[in-house]
């Protein structure tokens, strides 16, 4: 029997390791600059660093590393030993507060969206120390946030810290009004579910296109898929189970709260979820379990893939972000609570919400944007990409009391003197959940559930942290200037439902006639990534992120581009790679077959005349015509991309790659799809998609 308490957090330089290794001064000085999010004492990093250092050599460690997010969607790392040669030719193991506070890694390879040009090689690594070090593969990690060296964000982290300050500067300003003098902070936390498949490796590196992008880019459906719906929290197989047992405990050493596994819709695909933390550290540990998750696959003879949507015709996976906002109190500001207070407080903040969803609905669906995900939302498997709230029936038959003026029909039910209606008995489970819904209430917090699998969830966050705090800070410089309190707040709370309301959903999401009652309603339907990245840099989205002081407009048209460059290129190389794999072996494969075929035919008409070839024959004619129309699309696809670089601007060009290069291709996968099913099997050169996805036993 393992001793998890213990095991749990042994490879992470987290508070109890600080208590036991650091002087208490300096210990109380570090939690203190943290608190205060104020700059780190010279001195203080030297004896933080020293006692790090300590204890990662005696964990084996022998390196380091500035561990941080650049715009890749991945984690990025430099290693530096420990060493420090000495006067006499030996070494020591040394590790300075300079060291631990700021890193210089080359910064041209990486996006920026123009926002440097290529030969301004510097960038800095800066130690955020909110976010504990942790030791991976014998290397010291420190968890950083990345610039450039005029001081832009190139990452992810430090808009997503930006906004968390950003988010409880606004929530303080509301929480005074309700006396709450008690409070020093608001938090946002976040647990994200993270869906994943796992393969075969031998058969996965059988295939071409799942090597350079992740998903399969042709292949007709497995006779069997996911119709019977037997996957679906069905018993995990031996080699499933291994795999989630040495994950958990390779996260739980990392200090990850790996809570929750279980097989999801799809053959050979999973979930983990994890418990709920503070939102810069649940991005860390998402970004740390995707990692941590192909590497123990690996060691399995296994392939975790998290692509968003790897097998046409089966679901995809995706990453329910669930979100919260809690005081440094422990007080969850989205719990209804069970005085008229903390109703009205919390009808507040639901109303601040729900506003934020409704005026920003365009950056949440670019928050969760990508070629990968284009394939995932709306396709019956995940929400769509038309942004709407899920609240409940009891939740909603509220807010239309409120909006009305009419009581509400619940027991024991009451009404306050500023008019809100007080919810003392409103449980987490009245309804039931909604999972076609993209942002849907859960009790005391919100599951937004477009996010797609291989996604950071720090470009969520960032959204939800700064679009709320935009409302409260309307809703509060509104409060503020009032003489009556109540009666402001329970106006400003009935005018909030009233004009917001329209974003409220708790029917069938996937509905043709929701499209067309959304349509109606004024609500946007960006289907694709480039439908959707215009909208980044509107007037309106520029004015908020820069008045919050979470993105430069420099920094907004940088990721801009770099969003953009990003989606064009995915295409261009899933192109590419199907070119290459119809030249070099679907071609070859059905030659062959062809070839014997008419061998077989010609056999048995000059052995006897009389002999029926008509199955031969047939066969023939049908695989000669689907070859001719192969070679059309093949030179279809060829030219588009061709033409791909003669588009103009970085839209157009993505534009072109979404509305032409993407559609030859799925021309030319539909032929290939259909040849599969007449080729014989030991001509086709591919793993079939029933071998990929009952692979693993």
């Amino acid at each position: 029997m393992k001793d998890i308490p213990n095991l749990f957090g042994s490879m992470v330089f987290n508070d109890k390791v600080m208590r036991q290794r650091l002087p208490k001064e300096i210990y109380n000085s570090l939690k203190r600059t943290i608190a205060e999010q104020k700059h780190l004492n010279l001195d203080v990093a030297n004896t933080v660093a020293n006692a790090m250092k300590e204890w990662a050599t005696e964990k084996g460690a022998t390196h380091f590393t500035h561990w941080f997010q650049p715009m890749t969607g991945i984690t990025a790392e430099k290693h530096d030993s420990f060493i420090s040669p000495t006067s006499d030719d030996t070494i020591i193991m040394e590790f300075s507060g300079k060291e631990l506070v700021r890193g210089e890694p080359d910064a041209s390879s990486f996006p920026n969206g123009g926002i440097r040009s290529t030969f301004e090689a510097r960038g800095y690594t800066a130690w955020d120390p909110t976010s504990y070090a942790f030791i991976k593969d014998e290397t010291l990690c420190i968890p950083t946030a990345f610039c450039s060296y005029s001081g832009e964000a190139l990452d992810k982290k430090a808009p997503l810290l930006r906004s968390m300050e950003a988010i409880s500067r606004e929530a303080m300003r509301v929480l005074k009004l309700f006396g709450r003098s008690d409070i020093e902070r608001v938090i946002t936390t976040v647990g994200p579910e993270q869906e994943y498949f796992l393969i075969d490796k031998q058969l996965f590196n059988k295939r071409p296109d799942l090597v350079y992008c992740g998903r399969t880019l042709f292949g007709a459906r497995s006779p069997k898929g996911q119709e019977l719906e037997d996957h679906y929290f069905g018993s995990i197989k031996p080699r499933v189970s291994a795999f989630m047992k040495e994950l958990d405990e390779e996260l739980w050493k990392l200090g990850v709260h790996a809570k929750t596994e279980h097989n999801e819709v799809a053959p050979a695909q999973h979930e983990l979820a994890p418990i709920f933390t503070t939102t810069n550290i649940a991005a860390d540990h998402n970004q740390l379990t995707m990692e941590v998750m192909k590497t123990i696959a690996n060691k399995h003879n296994l392939v975790c893939m998290l692509h968003e949507k790897p097998f046409a015709g089966v679901n995809g996976s995706g990453k329910h972000n669930n979100w919260s906002i809690s005081t440094n109190t422990g007080v969850n500001l989205l719990e209804p609570g069970k005085t008229p207070y903390e109703n009205a407080q919390f009808l507040l903040f639901l109303s601040a919400v729900i506003k934020a969803v409704d005026d920003y609905q365009d950056l949440l669906r670019i928050s969760v944007a990508n070629a990968g995900n284009d394939h995932r939302l709306g396709a019956n498997e995940a929400p769509p990409a038309i942004v709407s709230m899920f609240l409940g029936e009891e939740l909603t038959a509220v807010l239309e009391s409120i909006e009305n003026d009419t009581s509400y029909n619940q027991k024991s039910q009451s009404q306050m003197e500023i008019g809100v209606t007080v919810l003392p008995h409103f449980t987490k489970d009245t309804t039931d959940r909604n999972r076609t819904s993209p942002f849907a209430f859960t009790g005391n917090k919100f599951e937004f559930r477009m996010l797609g699998s291989s996604s950071s969830i720090s470009d969520s966050n960032i959204v939800l942290n700064t679009i709320v705090a935009e409302i409260l800070s309307q809703f509060a410089d509104r409060l503020e200037a009032t003489d009556n309190f109540k009666d402001e707040l329970a106006s400003l709370i009935k005018e909030t439902i009233q004009k917001h309301k329209r974003i409220l959903f708790n029917g069938n999401n996937y509905s043709n006639e929701w499209v067309t009652e959304a349509a109606n309603r004024g609500l946007l339907n960006l289907k694709s990534t480039v439908d959707a990245l215009p909208y980044f840099i509107a007037d309106k989205n520029i004015k908020l992120f820069t008045k919050h002081n979470i993105y430069s407009e420099k920094e907004i048209h940088s990721r801009y581009e770099v969003m953009l460059e990003g989606y064009a290129k995915i295409i261009h190389i899933e192109a590419l790679t199907l070119l290459d794999i119809v030249k070099r072996d679907v071609i070859p494969s059905v030659v062959s077959y062809l070839k014997d075929l008419s061998k077989t035919a010609y056999t048995k008409k000059s052995l006897n005349s009389h002999l029926n070839c008509e199955l031969e024959e047939k066969l023939i004619e049908t695989i000669s015509n689907l070859s001719a129309c192969l070679y059309t699309n093949i030179e279809k696809l060829d030219n588009s991309i061709l033409e791909a670089k003669n588009q103009g601007t970085t839209l157009d060009i993505a534009k072109y790659y979404r509305e032409t290069v993407f559609i030859s291709m799925q021309s030319l996968r539909s032929v290939i799809d259909e040849l599969e099913t007449l080729v014989g099997k030991k001509y086709w050169a591919f793993p079939t998609y029933g071998e990929l996805l009952y692979s693993v036993y």
